[in-house]
């Protein structure tokens, strides 16, 4: 590390910016002062002294300042303009005026974009409009994300024509964005901040926005010009290939993701593909390579193509969409053109550690890009593990041994991110990668290159191509769909910390490195001159050309070239563009011998280190996969899905039961056809799977649907797709709806034993857990083979079962209606529920298969309900329809939770049901205040915690 100065600087701003990150205040102080203590054993590792300590303690604080700097710059100016309260302004009606910071996104019914703010005239009191006007004119500086909500069909057309660096004048409310409303949950409103967002401008109907081209020197606008040869391109593509081609292949070789068909994506997703659907360092890498040999074969010297290819970098960076990645791999590519053309000695760690450093000083938020991470990481990755996987395939063809380093490589050092952001993982990423990535780099991004080209010059001749990568295209489709319709394949992982992530990567380069030393023998320097760094450098099994499969081309050197100065061999660019475009491939560190040991002693030494490491590996792995929970601790977590229910149960012995799983209502009619949007929000895809398996939930042992409707079933079906379930429970009816019909057809197709609940069942998922259905009553007994009957009052019919856990007792409603409350209160009074235990039928299964173990059987004459429960999960979601005095005053819960979506257009929860709830002397907790709602049960006592304060007006 001492050859490397940059490194070590840049490592300490990025460490200075995450804790200012962080912490703050002074936390954020006490953490310096910490990382200033442990100073001197980073010191002696990297043995520095004088003044590169001052540099390093630079660095660390720099980092920290420049954080903070940019942070507390980072705030909304409309308050202090407005004198008003931010929570105030939320649907604040206004005017504003300004110009269009981005490309124009239309999906369906809704356009978005970026505008920048210099003018703001309120329509909520015109009475301030003047003064207010001339405050605002001179120095408001304001982003919004605006939301155009377009009225007809045509209005798509119209907004097409809105452009980057129009001036805009439009009219809407202002909102803020939303807030993660559940633990762990995304959180919308972070997110546009790290865009210096604030605030989203809701416009209804195109009308409501006029726009005026740019005059002067604004029409020398790059970007609004790279925006235009972007749809161009975009198009072009749609004419030589059919969807859903047209959207991959626009993913592929314009970076235009947001087109790729959403269950393309989510197949490609499963298989950690998704780098390829996405401009990325590969892609800078082939634009460079390909650039090189083409000017090689134009007969130019070397300097002048490596400056023709340097300038022509931030030319491909823009048109690719700069991603993060994209941007590090041009900042790379161009520094090591430059360094090449100069004769300087290139090292791929000082360059990445550049590109970091000029990339955080622009914007300190790429540090939060998930793009960002993941880039630079197996970047950096690659350049320092691959030499020490070399010599895992050493006895394998090169070609292969190279494809397998890279691919092992790259995975091993993207999973602790991978399971960080997305909480998964497919056993088959290694294979697919392995398999695939080559195919698609290598030859369908180059054949789709090429046929897009061509069709701007003579369209018969780019189809041939462009049908080739159709039939290519299809046996990837088919590779991808076909993995991941193996069973058993990817895991479920919650969320580590960052503390396990860095154990992780500690952990693994020991290994790595005991099992590259323990052999006792040296590798093999292989040095050129365009790869040489401030230490002797080495490739360890093969070179970078090799790893790409380009060997056998002669090396570039200052003796290779004819008086004329040209290059006496024009295919010894390749192996000079490789060097330049892939330095990752290269080896990082300097050849060392086999240490202080030798002989039998050093073996056995090495040994039971490698044996050490690779037993606290496996083992860290396993501690991480496990779900984390309290020992003897039930949890009941209701979540918030908006208007709907969906309440996650933990047992104290870990086993999940989901009760609903929310869902999102469609109130647009069927003939809108143009409405649709190509990825629409789901609630069940969006919101609860991904909770679930930031929670580590490997699979569902039951899932309860109270009943038939959509805000309650219908984001099941994303559940059932992604999460291993055990065991299905509804009433034993059906809505007749196509989505629900769906569902319960996905059920039976993935072999899910199918329970029709009856009142006097019980479950008892664990020793401490016990559930009791005590409704619906229905007269009809369901047999295997019955056709389901079809149930209009899916309210009235909900299932209803008291969960007593760990000494508490909780009641859970679904949408009961007051009639079904009367009903079961009458059977309560009379005996007849008590009875009913007595009365347990087997035939109530729908699936051929035992229940004995799941349902038991108790005595209707010694079973008795509580007078009182802890906890009330209120009907329908605070509904006039239900939560009758009577029903409210027998149960006497202590606490009541209510589960509605925040300015729902229903009114829940009703007023006078709150002021039952309130009389009854309940403690009510609601998730439209109060965001996701978490009990912790033990011993009979219950701890609560909600994700949002109350608000208390």
């Amino acid at each position: 590390m001492k050859g490397r100065p940059l490194l070590v600087f840049t490592v300490c701003w990025i460490c200075g910016s995450g804790m200012a990150c962080a912490l703050s205040g002074w936390s954020l102080i006490v953490g310096l002062i910490g990382a200033f203590v442990c100073l001197p054993l980073l010191l002696r590792w990297i043995d520095l002294r004088g003044w590169s300590i001052l540099l390093l303690i630079g660095a660390l604080v720099g980092g920290a300042v420049h954080w903070e700097w940019n942070d507390g710059r980072n705030r909304s100016s409309l308050p202090d303009i407005t004198h008003m309260a931010a929570e105030d302004l939320d649907g604040y009606a206004a005017t504003f005026e300004g110009t269009l910071m981005s490309d124009v996104r239309i999906d369906g019914d809704r356009a978005d974009f970026e505008m920048q703010v210099t003018s703001m005239h309120p329509l909520s009191d015109a009475s301030l409009a003047p003064a207010l006007e001339v405050r605002t004119a001179p120095n408001l500086r304001e982003r919004l994300m605006v939301q155009v909500r377009l009225a007809e069909e045509e209005e798509q057309q119209v907004a097409a024509g809105w452009k980057r660096g129009d001036s805009i004048t439009l009219t809407g409310a202002l909102a803020l964005p939303g807030e993660a409303r559940n633990f762990g949950g995304f959180d919308y409103r972070n997110y546009l901040r790290t865009l210096h967002i604030h605030w989203l401008f809701k416009v209804k109907g195109a009308s409501s926005v006029t726009t005026v081209p740019p005059e002067g020197l604004g029409k020398l606008n790059i970007l609004r010009w790279n925006d235009i040869v972007r749809h161009k391109l975009g198009a072009a593509v749609e004419r030589i290939f059919p969807e859903p081609h047209a959207g991959y292949m626009k993913g592929l070789i314009i970076g235009m993701a947001n087109d790729i068909d959403p269950d393309t994506y989510g197949q490609f997703s499963q298989l950690g593909l998704t780098h390829i659907l996405a401009i990325s360092g590969t892609h800078v890498a082939v634009y460079v390579a390909s650039l090189l040999l083409l000017l090689s074969w134009l007969r130019l010297t070397r300097e002048t193509s490596l400056t023709i290819v340097l300038l022509l970098i931030p030319a491909y960076v823009l048109l690719s969409g700069g991603s993060p990645s994209v941007i590090r791999a041009g900042i790379m590519s161009m520094i090591g053109l430059y360094m090449a053309r100069r004769g300087l000695a290139r090292d791929g760690l000082q360059m990445i550690s550049a590109a970091a450093l000029l990339m955080m000083w622009w914007n300190p938020y790429f540090l939060l890009s998930v793009s960002f991470q993941l880039s630079f990481l197996v970047t950096a990755g690659l350049m320092i593990y691959m030499p020490l996987i070399n010599r895992i395939f050493s006895g394998w063809p090169k070609g292969l041994a190279a494809t397998a380093s890279v691919t092992v490589t790259a995975q091993l050092i993207s999973f602790p991110v991978t399971i960080l952001y997305f909480n998964q993982f497919s056993l088959l990423s290694f294979v697919a990668n392995f398999l695939l990535v080559s195919l698609i780099s290598a030859i369908v991004l180059p054949l789709g290159t090429v046929a897009l080209i061509l069709s701007f010059i003579w369209m018969p001749l780019a189809k041939p191509l462009a049908w080739i990568a159709i039939m290519l295209n299809k046996l990837t489709f088919v590779s991808v769909e076909w993995m991941n319709s193996l069973p058993g394949f990817v895991l479920i992982w919650p969320t580590p910390s960052l503390l396990w992530i860095a154990a992780y990567y500690a952990i693994l380069y020991a290994l790595l490195r005991f099992l590259h030393r323990g052999r006792g023998d040296q590798p093999v320097v292989q040095g050129t001159e365009e790869d040489t760094a401030p230490l002797n450098r080495q490739y360890v099994g093969g070179t970078p050309e090799t790893a790409l499969g380009l060997s056998g081309v002669p090396n570039v050197s200052s003796q290779g070239r004819n008086k004329g100065g040209r290059e006496a061999n024009p295919g010894s660019m390749t192996t000079l563009s490789a060097s330049i475009a892939w330095p990752e491939y290269t080896s990082a560190f300097a050849a060392r011998g086999a240490g202080f040991y030798s002989g039998e002693r050093m073996n056995l030494f090495h040994k039971w280190m490698c044996a050490l490491l690779a037993l606290s590996f496996v083992v860290g792995l396993w501690w991480a996969y496990q779900t984390p929970q309290p020992a003897g601790t039930g949890v009941v977590q209701f979540l918030d899905i908006g208007q709907g229910d969906s309440t996650l149960i933990t047992t104290p012995e870990g086993k999940h039961i989901l009760v609903d799983g929310g869902g999102t209502v469609q109130f647009g009619k069927s003939e809108q056809s143009w409405k649709t949007r190509r990825d629409p929000y789901e609630v069940g895809a969006k919101v609860v799977v991904p909770l679930l398996k930031k929670r580590g939930i490997h699979r569902l042992d039951a899932v309860i649907v109270t009943h038939a409707d959509q805000d309650h079933a219908g984001g099941l079906q994303a559940v059932l797709e992604q999460i291993p379930v055990e065991r299905f429970m509804f009433n034993g009816t059906t809505s007749g709806t196509a989505n629900f019909e769906k569902l319960l057809d996905t059920v039976i197709d993935k072999q899910i034993p199918i329970y029709a609940i009856r009142q006097g069942m019980s479950y008892a998922p664990d020793g401490e857990t016990r559930l009791h259905f005590i409704y619906p009553d229905l007269e009809k007994a369901m047999h295997t083979g019955e056709r389901l009957p079809v149930s209009d009052h899916q309210n009235h019919d909900s299932v209803v079962f008291l969960l007593e856990m760990a000494g508490a007792s909780l009641l859970f409603t679904g949408d009961m209606d007051a009639s079904a409350e009367q009903d079961l209160l009458f059977m309560i009074h009379d005996g007849s529920l008590a009875a009913s235990f007595g009365q347990y039928d087997a035939d109530a299964t729908l699936a051929d298969v035992s229940v004995q173990e799941i349902f038991t059987r108790q005595s209707g004459e010694n079973h008795e309900f509580p007078v009182t429960i802890d906890v009330l999960k209120v009907a329908h979601h605070g509904s006039k329809t239900s939560s009758t005095e009577a029903w409210l005053q027998y149960w006497s819960a202590s606490a009541s939770v209510i589960s509605a979506g925040a300015n729902n257009t229903y009114g829940h929860p009703n007023p006078g049901v709150l002021e039952r709830l309130a009389d009854s002397g309940t403690e009510i907790y609601r998730t439209d205040q109060m965001g996701e709602i978490q009990m912790k049960i033990k011993d009979g006592k219950i701890d609560v915690r909600y994700k949002l304060m109350m608000d208390d007006s």
